[in-house]
């Protein structure tokens, strides 16, 4: 038997099988991601739009049409004072493990901390942000909370003076779905040409008028590559952008 010959055949089909595989993972992942993408919510002028525009969509659409009420609650950020030192420092790994578990490494010193939740897309150069959360879900955007940290440790914090108030007597509304959110900010040009959107959120968001109880309504947040966020209110349709914060027609 030519075992030299037989040696090429046997490297040959393992290459020949890793093409197949390698073929097939990729086929896989793509319909994954066109699944989670779901241009197919998008309408067809929305779509046309985004191809003329060069505009992508790198996050899931969410398919969440939940009804919500609008809220109100009170936050005094200028009364927040200075970032308060930990006890124990605590490592920046924990901020991406289970919220207890970052919540018993910081030793109580923030006891309401399962009720907020990391927030990525608004983290700024050794600041974690987090916001928090309406009904134990919902992200208040308005607020954070902030866990300062250097050479991968945690060492300081500040908390919001923060009080949401019960909705249990507000009327819930349908909340617009984030394909119909998306495609109103893209036919109304909100969104610049040859952006990308990496981050698409459900949450609360309203305008700060510094009164003594504040507003704010169930609102889409688009985040784009270039950091500039765009809020649509998901009950109106109207459209904020916090350096402006003015609605857009």
């Amino acid at each position: 038997m030519d075992w030299g010959r037989a040696k090429n055949v046997l490297i040959y089909a393992f290459l020949l099988l890793n093409l197949v595989l390698g073929y097939q993972l990729w086929m896989d992942l793509r319909e994954q991601a066109g699944s989670s993408l779901d241009f197919t919510s998008l309408s067809e002028s929305t779509q046309r739009l985004m191809e003329e525009n060069r505009i992508q969509v790198l996050s899931p659409i969410p398919p969440d049409t939940p009804r919500l009420p609008k809220i109100a609650y009170t936050y005094r950020p200028e009364a927040q004072g200075k970032p308060v030192k930990l006890e124990n420092t605590v490592d920046t790994k924990l901020i991406y493990a289970d919220i207890k578990e970052l919540q018993n490494a910081i030793g109580g010193q923030i006891p309401n901390l399962d009720q907020y939740r990391h927030d990525p897309q608004s983290d700024r150069e050794d600041v974690f942000v987090f916001r928090p959360l309406v009904n134990g879900k919902w992200p208040l955007f308005n607020v954070e909370l902030e866990l300062f940290h250097q050479s991968q440790k945690i060492e300081y914090f500040r908390e919001p003076i923060l009080e949401i108030q019960p909705t249990g007597d507000v009327e819930e509304q349908k909340v617009l779905s984030a394909s119909k959110a998306l495609g109103t900010l893209i036919e109304r040009n909100v969104i610049p040409p040859k952006s990308a959107v990496k981050d698409i959120q459900l949450g609360y968001y309203g305008q700060m008028f510094n009164t003594e109880v504040e507003l704010a309504a169930p609102a889409w947040r688009f985040t784009l590559d270039s950091g500039e966020v765009i809020y649509l209110q998901g009950i109106s349709g109207d459209v904020f952008t916090p350096k402006s914060e003015k609605a857009k027609e």
